[in-house]
């Protein structure tokens, strides 16, 4: 049995990066290696367990210090004696840097296997030695096609460490990308991204300033912006490969930081950098989430007035809230002319309906009206329940024009689409306390053979007969009392009128 020595983890080597100077000249500090108990590293996502085996006597004699790395298990005799002399050679001839790495691997193809070619990349990756060197083997098995799965994820182990390591000791943001640019050439696969790794080792640390730094740093270069894909997915959402931008700002998003999340965005863009399409309409997303949060605040906080919990808002309050939504909706607004205006012709329709949601959250009916037109003539139909959405809010802000609009759609509908608009066209008028348009509307309703739903016929109801003390006139509710009670929705109705002239009490039933 061979004799075994165990190193540190990868992810606890101390790396020191020079900036200055090539990544291939820099030299890190050795740790000293200890004889003992098999080690378990994790680096990044990539979990292996590493042990340092002795080589051959006679090999060792010719490498001096070198010792090969075995990544799942302890190599025993039998095992060391299946490794080729080719993988020691191999290692000398690259540690000699006489010759490219390329023509090194290129000249020992056929004597190395995928073990082999998977130890000189563990060895290269080690502190003290050239880490460089291990992008370039890492690269030539690209383009020779002898990357397999287990090599891919071994090379993105390394990487994962080597940036965690230097986050981790708070190097200044240059320099992770600056590895990250050397890091670039091996192209790893479509799915990775190593900026959006740092990302979040920066964002899991709670490095929020110094993530914003890197972002900016990442863009000033103009590195780490994969290319926007103009096609739509299965789910009508823009397909994208993202950048750091949207990343940051989509993780600022899943915490809760919405505005945060505007904010960031605007700022990179005002000042001179480009941030890719995609954040922008992530920052759009912010924009309608901030806005329905604010929404369900709201609603909540009228629920406690009117429970007496808390006193009702002034006219500052109200005012400061009005601005801070109109606000918001300007950001979204200049977001969306930022996306007409870098993006292409296909992202009109995902534009038109972040647009929509942000008017529908802010109760803006005309707008949200326009931007429904805006989609259909982009070829971007906007859902029946939209419409439905747009017809209620228009209702309780009685914008009789845009209600007429878009009840002709209502009129070439199915009877179970009709009732519906219909439903949400009464509820919004019961909301906006329009209540004899609400009575005529649910007389259309039953005169089409539909039936209200009972808390809809009662709001109704008691809302007109409230009006009768203001306006003096009970013919609408008469009116309405005989309709219910035709349809047998109501029971038999008996009507008091009092005439105060002549101190009289009209009893009559319906």
């Amino acid at each position: 049995m061979a004799f075994a020595y165990t190193i540190a983890p990868l992810t606890e080597l101390n790396f020191t990066f020079c900036s200055s100077i090539s990544l291939r000249w820099c030299q890190f500090f050795v740790p000293p290696v200890f004889r003992g108990s098999r080690v378990s590293a994790r680096i990044g996502n990539y979990h292996r367990n590493l042990s340092v085996v002795v080589a051959k006597p006679r090999r060792i004699r010719e490498l001096g210090s070198f010792r090969s790395v075995e990544l799942d298990r302890f190599v025993t005799s039998d095992d060391e004696d299946e490794m080729g002399e080719g993988l020691f050679e191999a290692i000398e001839e690259l540690e000699r840097m006489a010759r490219e790495p390329s023509d090194v691997l290129e000249e020992m193809n056929e004597r190395l296997s995928a073990k082999e070619l998977q130890l000189v990349l563990v060895y290269f990756a080690q502190e003290g030695r050239d880490s460089w060197c291990a992008l370039e083997v890492f690269e030539w098995l690209k383009k020779e096609n002898r990357l397999d799965k287990e090599t891919m994820e071994l090379m993105v182990g390394l990487m994962c460490g080597w940036v965690k390591k230097l986050i981790e000791e708070e190097r200044d943001v240059g320099e992770v990308v600056d590895l990250l640019v050397d890091m670039d050439c091996v192209v790893l696969k479509p799915e990775f991204n190593m900026v959006e790794k740092a990302i979040s080792l920066y964002w899991e640390m709670g490095e929020k300033e110094r993530v914003v730094l890197f972002v900016k740093e990442a863009l000033r270069r103009g590195f780490g912006c994969a290319a926007e894909d103009d096609d739509d997915d299965v789910d009508g959402e823009v397909a994208h490969k993202g950048g750091p931008t949207g990343y940051l700002a989509w993780k600022m998003m899943v915490e809760g930081n919405y505005r945060d999340a505007i904010k960031l965005v605007i700022h990179l863009r005002e000042s001179g950098l480009k941030p890719e399409v995609y954040s922008y309409l992530i920052a759009m997303t912010a924009v309608v989430k901030e806005l329905n949060e604010l929404g369900k605040a709201l609603r909540k906080l009228k629920g406690f007035a009117r429970d007496g919990l808390v006193a009702e808002l002034d006219a500052e309050n109200v005012g400061l809230i009005e601005k801070y939504q109109s606000d918001l909706l300007a950001d979204g607004v200049q977001l969306s002319n930022w996306v007409i205006q870098e993006g292409s012709s296909a992202l009109s329709g995902v534009v038109h309906e972040r647009l929509l949601a942000m008017y529908i959250c802010a109760g803006r009916g005309l707008e949200a009206e326009r931007q429904l037109l805006e989609m259909k003539l982009v070829g971007k139909e906007a859902d029946g329940d939209l419409y439905d959405i747009v017809l209620a809010i228009c209702a309780s802000q009685k914008e009789t024009s845009a209600i007429a609009r878009l009840l002709t759609r209502v009129e070439v509908t199915s009877s179970l689409r009709k009732k519906k608009s219909l439903s949400w066209l009464l509820r919004g008028y019961i909301k906006g306390g329009h209540f004899n348009d609400a009575a005529e509307t649910l007389v259309r309703m039953l005169d089409l053979g539909f039936s209200p739903e009972y808390l809809d016929r009662a709001a109704v109801l008691l809302g007109v007969r409230k009006g009768i003390s203001r306006s003096g006139n009970a013919d609408t509710y008469l009116k309405l009392c005989k309709q219910l009670s035709d349809a047998s929705l109501i029971g038999p109705s008996l009507v008091y009128l009092h005439m105060k002239k002549y101190k009289l009490w009209v009893i009559k039933m319906l």
